[in-house]
């Protein structure tokens, strides 16, 4: 493996291959990522939240705190005194911004978010060459989180997923670096990549919860580790660390910010704090570390009381967003997030899924059932069974556990299971070794991987228009509604509603 690892390093390919990865993702998600100069979406909720952290303002959210403490630093970063941007205070009264002015900033506020995800390009191209062992074949699938529409549009934006994937790449990346070289690595560089696998979790943790899953991947490493217990109980303890590490300066910080109180915020500013937490605001001693537990018990309670409002799905409704989670690995439901008209034509924003990716890695997912069932029952051999097994139990776990989930999620809750599915679809790619009576050769792979990278950016090109809000007309709309079940509508256009219909009595 140390001389695979050392070949990679020495191929050249691996670094121009690298270099193409990153001009590529920057133009897809970075450059002018302060564009639409509009809001969108969940962007009010986060940049009323970002100015709180700026303005010193507590206030209580369902979220974790750090993807708005990025977003809020961005702003810091762009505008230190907010003088340019002259808004840095507009929205604290508020839990949503509305009516951003027409010379509102938003380059702060997004800077975070788009820079993690471009560089999320970097982390992806890393996992598959740790995979693949091949850099030709590590640029191609890296297509699958360049080219997809639905990934760029909505991690370009002042929202939690930019920031949310990156943790999350890097938490994978760690993992396979351990798994692949940690028993034979010097102790301390086992002890480094251990510490930094805890702190990216902790990263993920303190973003969404959403990202939870991917505490499954520390149990499978230490059973890689099996039966060697002295590092088993390393490592566990060392992920502990390096967790614990991030995860609570992370929500004191967001304690320690939050000491103003705003009248005009729920229940006269103090949202659902506790008799004692009311108590702590007063005293003006939130940035006490032994009131830690106080407010942690209720920033956590909060989380069930705002839940507990939100409506639940409603597929009767032709204005119903959301979706279910079986109708996710589809590209359903698309989300007409804001349009704008000029004349006849209309500028959309969709999160709208680029098909050949999606529609790729279902396939690539059920395959890997198919081959995993085959491997157990007839004996079919597979280079890694269990890493195999591992993903695929993720994807599973996360759809399982979204599925009992009755408030309404919309589609990109699905991107933290998207991000595994890429992941599956590279281990089963590195699997298949025959088609029928056809052997499939390292050519006959790079051949699928060369027509596979096409496809996908000339659907992305396709797509692009409601990635990047350009204006197409009505005709241009209809022709990028090829499956009816995305829900894709334009403005004079009737709404479709295929997932569900209201009864009507007769």
């Amino acid at each position: 493996m140390e001389e695979n690892q050392h070949s990679l390093a020495q191929n050249k390919w691996t670094w121009i291959f690298l270099c193409a990865v990153i001009l590529l993702s920057f133009f897809t998600y970075f450059l002018n990522y302060w564009k639409p100069q509009q809001s969108f979406w969940d962007e009010g909720y986060h940049i009323a939240s970002a100015q709180k952290y700026l303005n010193g303002v507590y206030f209580m959210e369902q979220h974790p705190p750090l993807g708005k403490l990025l977003i809020a630093a961005g702003e810091k970063l762009f505008y230190p005194k907010g003088q340019k941007n002259g808004y840095d205070s507009k929205y604290i009264g508020t839990d949503e911004g509305k009516n951003f002015p027409s010379d509102f900033s938003f380059a702060g506020y997004r800077f975070f978010p788009a820079l993690l995800a471009w560089l999320g390009a970097v982390l992806i191209y890393l996992i598959f060459l740790l995979v693949a062992k091949n850099p030709f074949f590590a640029v191609g699938l890296s297509c699958l989180y360049i080219f997809d529409n639905a990934l760029v549009v909505h991690l370009r934006a002042a929202m939690l997923e930019g920031p949310l994937l990156f943790f999350e790449l890097l938490t994978i990346l760690m993992f396979f670096l351990l798994f692949n070289y940690g028993k034979k690595c010097h102790q301390m560089i086992f002890i480094l990549l251990c510490l930094i696998f805890g702190a990216s979790f902790g990263l993920v943790a303190t973003t969404k919860v959403l990202g939870l899953v991917l505490i499954l991947l520390l149990p499978a490493y230490l059973i890689k580790l099996w039966p060697d217990w002295k590092k088993m109980i390393l490592a566990a303890g060392i992920f502990i660390v390096g967790f614990l590490a991030v995860y609570i300066p992370v929500w004191q910080t967001h304690f320690s910010l939050g000491k103003r109180i705003q009248n005009s915020l729920p229940n006269a500013g103090y949202y659902q704090a506790s008799v004692k937490y009311k108590q702590i605001l007063s005293a003006g001693t939130s940035s006490n570390f032994l009131n830690f537990p106080v407010m942690m018990k209720d920033s956590l309670n909060f989380v069930g009381h705002y839940n507990n409002g939100v409506p639940k799905l409603d597929l009767s409704s032709q204005f119903e967003n959301g979706s279910p989670p079986f109708m996710w690995p589809l590209g359903a439901r698309a989300i007409r997030y804001r349009w704008d008209r000029i004349g006849s034509s209309y500028a959309y924003l969709y999160l709208q899924s680029n098909p050949v990716i999606w529609l790729s890695a279902l396939l690539m997912i059920l395959i890997g059932f198919s081959l995993l069932i085959a491997s157990l029952f007839f004996h079919v051999r597979l280079k890694n069974k269990f890493l195999l097994a591992l993903f695929l139990g993720i994807w599973a776990s996360f759809m399982a556990a979204a599925s009992m989930i009755t408030r309404v999620l919309y589609l990109y809750s699905y991107f933290t299971a998207l991000i595994v599915s890429f992941v599956i679809v590279a281990l089963v790619f590195m699997e298949l070794e025959h088609f029928l009576k056809w052997k499939i050769t390292e050519k006959s792979k790079k051949i699928i991987l060369l027509v596979f990278a096409i496809l996908a950016f000339l659907s992305f090109v396709f797509f692009s228009p409601l990635t990047y809000g350009r204006f197409l007309t009505d005709q241009e709309f209809d022709m990028r509604r090829i499956l009816p079940i995305w829900g894709l509508n334009c403005a004079d256009c009737k709404p479709l509603n295929l997932l569900g219909e209201p009864f009507k009595a007769n």
